[in-house]
């Protein structure tokens, strides 16, 4: 539905998106166990591993999760020449090194992250993560990394109920509406890119903040999601600095407002990156 309404209303050209194959398996064990990988290629993980992550396991599920990542890698290459890519789908940041959980079983902005650096292509990554939820695997994965930055800003009472100790975590309280939570990001956006000087950035811009999100307990509007859009997309422009968006959650009730939500986000890029 998102790439069908952002062409239909113009902000974006069909022939300007593209279908990913799988990745390669040396990108995802370079992120994630070898034996983990394996088990989820032979589907053999156990029940309990497979209720934390929530889905049934299928080939199909396996092939999706490995697609989805090699978007993401490859929006990486396509935003280093073009300043910005987006990836429909991603922003997978429960999955940890040796398991997946709440829907997420590779991580794909944290197995981009490492193939930029392994390939000499970024050497300081900041990761902008403001889904409304915790990005707990990406935080642990980057734990003794000095070259991935993890910002996080989430829900304070919002899974994971454990949480996992980010570079920078911002939780806050349920309810939190828009000004409160712009003037959170505005003053922890100048400061970050002033001490991480990032030369790559990911942004998960997951929509699951808006107030009508069944599974948020944040508050945002439509237009407060928009402008944080616009805060973190203005700051990598202004500093020339490539950034890859992965689009994250979003569990409102009506999908319309989802999809609106998630277009707002390329829309406020086609803005700015024009």
């Amino acid at each position: 539905m998102l790439p069908e309404q952002l062409v239909r209303e113009g902000t974006c050209q069909r022939e300007q998106f593209f279908a990913p194959n799988r990745i390669l398996d040396k990108h995802i064990i370079r992120t994630h166990s070898t034996a983990y990988y394996k088990q989820l290629k032979e589907i053999s993980l156990t029940k309990k591993e497979v209720r934390r992550i929530g889905f049934p396991l299928s080939e199909e599920l396996i092939d999706r999760e490995c697609i989805i990542a090699q978007g993401t890698l490859e929006g990486c290459e396509f935003a280093l020449k073009n300043n910005i890519s987006f990836n429909i789908a991603g922003g997978t940041h429960h999955a940890f090194f040796d398991r997946g959980e709440a829907f997420c079983l590779l991580n794909d902005q944290a197995i981009a992250a490492n193939y930029l650096l392994a390939t000499g292509k970024a050497t300081q990554i900041l990761i902008v993560d403001l889904d409304v939820h915790q990005g707990n695997g990406t935080a642990a994965l980057f734990r003794n990394n000095p070259n991935v930055f993890t910002f996080s800003m989430h829900g304070k009472a919002n899974y994971p109920f454990q949480k996992e100790i980010s570079d920078l975590d911002i939780p806050l309280e349920d309810n939190t509406e828009d000004n409160e939570y712009l003037n959170i990001l505005a003053l922890q956006l100048t400061r970050l890119f002033s001490t991480v000087q990032p030369d790559f950035v990911f942004y998960l811009s997951g929509v699951d903040v808006l107030k009508e999100d069944k599974l948020g307990r944040l508050a945002l509007s439509l237009e407060g999601a928009k402008k944080r859009d616009e805060m973190v997309l203005s700051s990598c422009f202004e500093r020339n600095i490539p950034v890859q968006c992965s689009m994250g959650g979003g569990y409102a009730p009506d999908v319309n407002l989802i999809i609106e939500a998630h277009a707002n986000t390329y829309r406020v890029a086609a803005e700015i990156f024009e």
